[in-house]
């Protein structure tokens, strides 16, 4: 095996970011493909998913998984083709996920841990990497599960152009709801209500935040889905009505800070207005990861729910691609694709 396969380009971590992620983090290296073991398969990474929580898997700061250690590969999601097989469950020429794969071009697997990828009609690969992959997941049960949004409730979505707030907007209309996204930049914005179908949007680059929720949520906030933190988040909920849910997904507001992450600065909010603040991880929801596709793949396919990918061409420009995420240059899900699909 090993001598019948070019060396594995991969990412490695050289040293944790301080404050945003720089040149010196990363390192793009070349290392031999070992030999499979029982029950291994080789898989050729085609699309490699890049997320805010990368930037937490690089430092050493308390998180939901062990951080990625200095030397390793760094950890992220992809989809690939098996290229070679000692697993009875897989054939060369299956498309797979690894579940937690890395920044390189070649992942080894285990089958109890690789899951097929799905075959839908006018579906594309992509698709499982976002709408019908972790992110749509993320979506659905954050807002289900934790909002519990109901008919004619206003449900505000932060980050809402980006993969996992472009799809909680869509499935609140889903769901009967008045829904407000909050993006960066007018083209977003337009988005959101032109193509998505939300209600409202607001700019938070051009407008401010807290003006335009009293503009467009003059009723209050039933739900806030929060993936940014800092200002806006303290915007939303000094306007959240009685018995409020927020569904915390994310504070990408905070990622490339150190030091502590302050909640809201007005607290005495969630006991006089008995909110509920509940944090989540994807993870959590893995089990009942079919309850969730059996009403998303549906959506997906009848077209009721849209999404958008932003594929960046070269595992060679991951590291550069990754700092997308912070900056708002992207629109719906980032992917870098690695190698031709199949």
């Amino acid at each position: 095996m090993a001598t019948n396969w070019p060396t594995n380009k991969q990412w490695v971590l050289r040293k944790r970011p301080e404050g945003d992620i720089g040149a010196d983090n990363l390192e793009l290296i070349e290392a031999p493909i070992r030999d499979l073991e029982d029950g291994e398969i080789l898989i050729r990474n085609i699309y490699l998913s890049l997320d805010p929580t990368n930037r937490i898997w690089m430092s050493d700061q308390d998180q939901y998984l062990p951080p990625v250690e200095i030397g390793q590969v760094m950890r992220g999601g992809t989809i690939g083709v098996v290229e070679a097989s000692r697993s009875a469950r897989f054939n060369p020429g299956d498309l797979v996920n690894p579940g937690l794969g890395g920044w390189e071009a070649y992942t080894i697997g285990h089958e109890a841990m690789v899951q097929p990828v799905p075959s839908l009609p006018g579906v594309p690969l992509p698709a499982f990497m976002s709408v019908l992959g972790a992110t749509g997941l993320t979506a659905y049960f954050g807002l289900l599960d934790i909002g519990k949004p109901q008919p004619g409730e206003t449900v505000v979505v932060s980050a809402a152009a980006g993969a996992v707030g472009s799809i909680v907007g869509q499935i609140a209309k889903l769901k009967g709801c008045r829904v407000i996204g909050i993006a960066g930049g007018p083209d977003k914005c337009r988005w959101l209500v032109e193509e998505l179908g939300f209600d409202g949007a607001i700019d938070y680059k051009n407008e401010d935040v807290g003006a335009g929720l009293d503009r467009l949520c003059p009723n209050g906030i039933d739900v806030n889905f929060e993936n940014v933190g800092g200002k806006i988040m303290d915007a939303v909920v000094a306007r959240m009505n009685l018995f409020g849910r927020m569904a915390l997904c994310g504070m990408i507001s905070t990622y490339n800070h150190e030091g502590l992450v302050p909640g809201p600065s007005d607290f005495a909010k969630v006991l006089m207005r008995r909110l509920l603040i509940k944090g989540f991880i994807v993870i959590d929801y893995l089990p009942r990861a079919g309850e969730a596709f059996a009403e998303l793949a549906p959506w997906v396919m009848s077209g009721q729910i849209k999404w958008k990918a932003h594929v960046v061409e070269g595992l060679d420009n991951a590291a550069d691609a990754v700092k997308r995420l912070f900056n708002g240059d992207h629109d719906g899900k980032l992917l870098v694709r690695i190698s031709p699909e199949p």
